[in-house]
């Protein structure tokens, strides 16, 4: 079951063992969660409640206890979670990556750039639109750093041809298709989204663009009311043959979405 409404509106059973997993959107959005999620309720008896925001938000709930796992896709900022003792340890899941998507006819000619800091920069020059999440999200976090690689600053041009929707990749993705514009977005998000219109991967490829996530449990000596027990169920089950078994066998139009690495 994936939820997104604010935790004090989330129905609870005291009968029904569950736990709250703050998550990145690309998960949900996906659709992976309706596929795994069951398997490991019917073999754990536990139930799964997923709040699903970006991967910004998703830290500052875990870090307020409100969830007991938190599945995210932002290494560093996953570690620093870890080392300030709000998290208990970190582990790899799986992986997939990041595209860039645009119109048909490619203005800016991304398709014809050999790297991803050529493409940004590419942007850049020709100064065309790209709508970007602005949302603190892990797709914000790489669309930046990526920023950074080209030697570009996007935000001095904000408002102008670099759009920041402040908000989900959904949405961002709607903005851009309907400004004409560019925008990056994780593999996942884009093969399960229904409304490309005339947009298209333009870039892909580069080593920059891969996109590990990790899962983490909140630290119960920080959170007193995290249910460990279960918390540990859930991670060991994602890290388990069968729950990276779950994972590699979930597709879309034919496509595997996300690719387990958790290592033994």
């Amino acid at each position: 079951m994936v939820l997104t409404a604010p935790l004090a509106t989330l129905p609870l059973s005291a009968a029904e063992p569950f736990i709250i997993v703050q998550s990145t959107t690309s998960t949900q959005n996906s659709g992976l969660y309706d596929a795994i999620l069951p398997l490991f309720t019917a073999t754990s008896g536990i139930d799964v409640r997923v709040v699903a925001v970006g991967t910004g938000q998703a830290i500052k709930n875990a870090r307020n206890c409100d969830g007991d796992v938190l599945l995210v896709h932002a290494r560093a900022s996953e570690q620093a979670f870890v080392a300030d003792g709000a998290g208990v340890s970190r582990s790899d899941v799986m992986y997939n990556d990041f595209v860039l998507v645009g119109p048909a006819d490619d203005p800016a000619r991304l398709s014809d750039t050999t790297n991803v800091a050529e493409a940004f920069a590419a942007l850049a020059q020709g100064e065309t639109p790209f709508a970007s999440r602005g949302d603190d999200s892990g797709t914000h976090k790489k669309e930046m750093s990526l920023w950074q690689n080209a030697h570009v600053d996007p935000t001095d041009a904000s408002g102008a041809w670099y759009r920041e929707t402040g908000s989900g990749m959904g949405a961002t993705l709607n903005i851009a298709i309907g400004m004409n514009a560019y925008a990056m977005t994780d593999r996942a998000t884009w093969i399960a989204f229904g409304n490309k219109s005339g947009h298209k991967i333009v870039f892909e490829g580069d080593e920059a663009l891969f996109n590990q996530y990790g899962v983490i449990a909140v630290n119960p000596e920080r959170c007193p009311a995290v249910k460990a027990t279960e918390a540990k169920a859930f991670i060991d089950w994602l890290l388990s043959d069968a729950g990276q078994g779950a994972i590699g066998a979930y597709q879309r139009d034919g496509q595997q979405l996300f690719f387990p690495n958790a290592q033994k």
